[in-house]
């Protein structure tokens, strides 16, 4: 076994930075004696070819020999690319660098960052009596905490000794997303040896069959982080989710839509793809639109390998799902849940409200829609004539409706856009109404993201969408993240430092590993690189890149079960190269122009087109700010254009981020002696009086107040003073608030309804104490209550252990989302009501 496993070995490497003080990655390491003492099942992958800077998979340039979706996890090691002490006189770090050995001499914690997120367990090993010690893991740079349902909710736990091997168990699977770990130090009575602390990371064999690169490298590097979140989800269950051992780590039907589709764009691994649509045929976890999203992957899984007796295998599955949602087209059937945005009702919070309704009616008519023209390619006309007639009646009813389609919000919009149905005036309106606004056009989740970015590729607003996808998966990265995460604000990154602990929400504890935000791996490669299949098995496609007017270049390739699609155009050379494989046919490649007005265009060396006009009659044109080739049966191809005028690159002017409230204050100097500085038009102290009731006096203008998923608290504290409130007519004070309800899952957070009667300005004043000094971080999201809109970057509210006001002025009414961060919840105590006419001290 060891002759065995010194020969899987032969890639061992130790990179050490210029600096000499972190370690990078050690794949392999020759740690024998743990091997001997616990039997891992190495990787049999081999080295081929260089590392890709852009992706932040260790194995990125290994290649497995045949892998299949029945294939057993295997295991590699990685070391710390960084390591921080506490107290740095307890540990003596001098020998980690060169023998990966720490010398312990006192108390304190080691925090080691192993450089990426990955799916995988920490260990180490000692030859020595250790003392007291625990082991913590994160995602983020603090010990993480998830919620009531995992096995160890803390992510700090002793370690299992085995032999001289420390190992962190949490649970029986043992891995977790892990980025960084810790070794705690409790006591300390004998200087011992830590050896070798490593990260043991478990992989199923995929290997990369797909590609993409662009001028701008932050999508480069954006398709390959996405490509990276969905292969560390192949774990046992094939299209999971590592999260952090929350306790759905489960494939769910809708969250594989897009996770399937990077997939099969990124490693081509269609029978992965195959075994968890039929694991999920029959599981939708209740969700309406979980049941459609399985038959839209259904579809793109036929599309991409051709396997048209699956699709006949699963016609009755497919077909009670559709003729389901055709049964209860316009009734505002129960959804379940539709998105964690707020517009489409907080997750499982309010699912039912008109957005989520007319997205999933318009889901609807996209599916009948896709369906049928599936079940047309592969000679099902009775099928395809129900499910084409389907979606043209539902679409023309919806037209009927009274609120098409002004009520339509953002997801309601895209999901129109995308049934591919919507006229040209009604894509203007949307886009002048919904895609405008740099804010409001992102989703909370990268999920409905992937669905606005599709219907801004289908209006043709390419820079946009790429603007979008910088800001929200480029904005991930920027944060600190080498996976993309369930949930995702821009404004995020203003207030937090890398890798900093997000802010939880509806969501529950945030996951910054979700295989669901990888969609847009596959909206790259069809819509940027602009391989598309037109039949099933890229029996017929297209080829049209789409570069907007800030990519210069583009190259990449796309796995099909016929061979690989590859493609590079250069609109600064006039050079590009396709690769057409045999038994498949491309009926258009066009190559983008930037821009530029071409003089000749040679194709293989020969003179195809000059001044206009098509040379021997070849079958070519300009379309727009494209050259396109017609009907091209396999091969290489070679193309090269000689430019008559060269049109430099357009710089692209981004959107602002507006927002319609652009100051907020904090004070943290008035405690809880407020009655001089706020609420001068009214009060609401929460749980004052105890028994759940609130101490209120409500302005006129205030017709209602609603508080959703908060748990009501009331203490005697006389010994924390003037922390507490007092009360309005006299000098007592009462501790009250409305807390969130941690740990319980996707309770995270807590609403407050602020229904105002008009449209003035006003001020607000938000009192939060965190009145044990139990190190409470919060965080606030302002939204307008009708549109559902965010109107402020998210707020921080942190160290508000004397007391801290968040003051804005605002016009309209409100919802107000408290966030819990870190510590035991989130803790709000009084909202104060004002005039425009104080100034808050500031902090």
């Amino acid at each position: 076994m060891l002759k065995q496993r010194k020969k899987h070995l032969n890639t061992f490497i130790t990179c050490v930075n210029k600096k000499a003080i972190f370690f990078t990655l050690l794949l392999y390491s020759c740690w024998f004696s743990a091997i001997a003492q616990i039997d891992y099942p190495f990787i049999t992958a081999q080295k081929q070819g260089p590392a890709n800077r852009f992706s932040p998979d260790p194995l990125i340039e290994y290649r497995w020999k045949d892998p299949k979706a029945s294939d057993e996890l295997e295991i590699y090691y990685l070391d710390p690319v960084s390591y921080k002490t506490s107290t740095p006189a307890s540990f003596n770090m001098k020998r980690f660098i060169n023998e990966k050995v720490i010398k312990v001499q006192g108390t304190g914690s080691i925090r080691f960052d192993f450089g990426r997120t990955s799916a995988g367990w920490l260990e180490f090993e000692s030859n020595d009596p250790v003392d007291s010690i625990t082991m913590s893991i994160s995602e983020y740079n603090e010990p993480a905490i998830v919620n009531n349902g995992s096995f160890e909710r803390i992510k700090t736990k002793s370690p299992v000794k085995k032999g001289n091997t420390y190992r962190l168990e949490l649970n029986p699977e043992l891995y977790e997303g892990v980025r960084f770990g810790w070794i705690n130090v409790h006591s300390h009575s004998q200087t011992f040896h830590i050896r070798n602390v490593r990260l043991v990371c478990q992989v199923k064999p995929v290997n990369y069959r797909g590609s993409f690169s662009a001028s701008d490298s932050e999508l480069t590097r954006i398709w390959y982080t996405g490509a990276y979140t969905v292969k560390l989800c192949l774990q046992k269950d094939h299209f999971g989710a590592i999260l952090m051992e929350r306790s759905d780590r489960h494939s769910w039907t809708g969250d594989a839509y897009p996770a399937q589709a990077a997939s099969m764009v990124a490693f081509g691994n269609f029978d992965f793809v195959k075994a968890n649509l039929m694991k999920t045929a029959v599981q939708d976890n209740g969700i309406a639109s979980y049941a459609l999203y399985w038959v839209l992957s259904l579809i793109d899984y036929v599309n991409y390998t051709g396997d048209v007796q699956f699709a006949r295998d699963y016609i009755s599955n497919a077909i009670q799902k559709l003729d389901s949602a055709y049964q209860h087209f316009g009734r505002n059937k129960y959804l379940v849940f539709h998105g964690w945005d707020e517009r489409l009702g907080a997750g499982f919070e309010n699912p039912n409200i008109p957005e989520s309704q007319y997205s999933y009616a318009m889901l609807s008519i996209r599916s009948w829609l896709e369906f049928g023209r599936l079940m047309q390619q592969i000679g099902e006309a009775e099928l395809s004539t129900k499910y084409l007639g389907y979606a043209t009646q539902k679409m023309a009813e919806a037209r009927k409706m009274k609120p098409w389609p002004l009520e339509y919000g953002l997801h309601a919009s895209a999901d129109a856009i995308n049934t591919g149905l919507t006229s040209p005036g009604e894509e203007a309106m949307f886009y002048k109404r919904h895609f405008l606004d740099r804010v409001n056009r992102l989703s909370y989740s990268p999920f409905n993201q992937y669905l606005v970015i599709g219907a801004m590729a289908r209006m043709g607003k390419y820079d946009d969408a790429l603007h979008s996808i910088k800001d929200v998966w480029g904005g991930q990265i920027r944060y600190g993240g080498t996976t993309f995460f369930e949930v995702f604000r821009p404004s995020w990154n203003s207030i937090l430092a890398k890798n900093d602990a997000p802010p939880n929400g509806q969501a529950g504890y945030t996951s910054l590993t979700h295989p669901w935000s990888s969609g847009v791996v596959k909206w790259l490669s069809e819509e940027t690189l602009g391989i598309k299949p037109l039949e099933p098995g890229f029996k017929t496609f297209e080829i049209i890149p789409h570069l907007g007017e800030s990519l210069t270049w583009v190259k990449g390739s796309t796995p099909t079960s016929a061979g690989t699609i590859s493609a590079e155009f250069n609109t600064s050379t006039g050079l590009s190269t396709f690769i057409i494989p045999p038994n498949t046919f491309a009926k258009q490649v066009c190559i983008p122009l930037g821009g530029s007005i071409a003089k000749s265009v040679f194709l293989n060396n020969k003179l195809i087109w000059q001044a206009g006009k098509s040379i021997n009659g070849n079958d070519f044109k300009v379309s727009g700010n494209s050259f396109c080739l017609n009907n091209l049966k396999p091969g290489n191809y070679a193309c090269k254009i000689i430019y008559r005028k060269i049109i430099k690159p357009a710089i692209v002017k981004e959107l602002e981020w507006v927002y319609p409230i652009n100051s907020v204050k904090q004070d943290s100097l008035t405690s809880g002696n407020w009655k001089t500085k706020y609420g001068s038009d009214g009060f609401i102290l929460f749980n004052y009086k105890g028994n759940n009731q609130h101490f209120q006096q409500l302005p006129a203008y205030i017709t209602s107040f609603t508080v959703k998923k908060a748990a009501n608290l009331h203490l005697n504290l006389p010994e924390i003073g003037d922390k507490v409130l007092v009360t309005p007519e006299a000098n007592d004070r009462h501790f009250g608030a409305i807390i969130t309800q941690d740990p319980e899952p996707t309770l995270q957070t807590m609403t407050i309804d602020l229904d105002v009667k008009d449209s003035q300005k006003r001020r607000l004043a938000l009192y939060f104490l965190d009145w044990d000094s139990n190190g409470r971080r919060s965080a606030v999201e302002i939204f307008d209550l009708k549109t559902l809109k965010l109107v402020a970057p998210v707020q921080p509210i942190r160290e508000y252990q004397s007391g801290k006001y968040l003051v804005f002025d605002y016009e309209g009414s409100l919802r107000i989302r408290v966030n819990h961060v870190r510590g035991e919840n989130a803790a709000l105590c009084g909202i104060f009501f004002d005039g425009t006419g104080r100034q808050p001290d500031k902090k």
